[in-house]
């Protein structure tokens, strides 16, 4: 993307963590983004497009926070696996609330669109297959259902504490290392060292 599609993109993110899905259209991100009026359209014809756009950069800046890259190496052991997913865990909660709040912008508005949905779920799958393969380097024996219920043991975690009953109470590093060592020992039979 260049410098110009980033910053209508972002603009985008921020419309929907403010003002949901009517607030976002192509005069509105021209506004956010200091651009002059047209510049969204140039970028992103339809709104559908404007919508993929969003998608797109969601997906890019969540892979930053999450950072698949520090996940670590398959046979690493389950301490480090948990290490890893409680600090992406920790960072995206406390640092990036407008995130969370624009992907279940996005989520929900990807079940009314089946085009939405087709691109949502195709960028969904660079955070699941390294999951998966991390569950299969971690012994178990059913990694795509692991990795199904472990993504969906932090979606929930983190919906409660954007958007849920948990919003003002996000639970510190050691208490989602807690957590997620509970879960996953649970799955994979396996035991943490003694911090767990």
């Amino acid at each position: 993307m260049t410098a110009r599609a980033d910053l209508i993109a972002d603009a985008a993110l921020t419309l929907l963590a403010e003002r949901g899905m009517r607030g976002l259209t192509h005069r509105a991100v021209d506004e956010t983004a200091g651009l002059p009026q047209g510049s969204t359209s140039n970028s992103a014809r339809t709104r559908q497009a404007l919508l993929e756009t969003a998608v797109r950069r969601l997906a890019d800046r969540e892979a930053q926070v999450l950072s698949v890259e520090e996940m670590p190496a398959p046979g690493a052991g389950l301490d480090a696996l948990v290490d890893a997913l409680s600090l992406a865990l920790h960072r995206y909660l406390t640092g990036h609330r407008e995130l969370l709040v624009a992907r279940y912008e996005l989520a929900l508005e990807a079940t009314r669109r089946p085009e939405l949905r087709a691109f949502y779920d195709e960028t969904g799958r660079r955070f699941r297959e390294p999951l998966t393969a991390l569950m299969r380097a971690a012994g178990s024996a059913r990694p795509e259902r692991h990795a199904l219920s472990l993504v969906a043991w932090c979606e929930g975690l983190m919906f409660s504490c954007a958007v849920g009953s948990f919003h003002a109470a996000v639970p510190g590093r050691e208490e989602l290392r807690t957590g997620l060592g509970e879960l996953l020992t649970g799955m994979l039979g396996a035991r943490l060292d003694d911090r767990g």
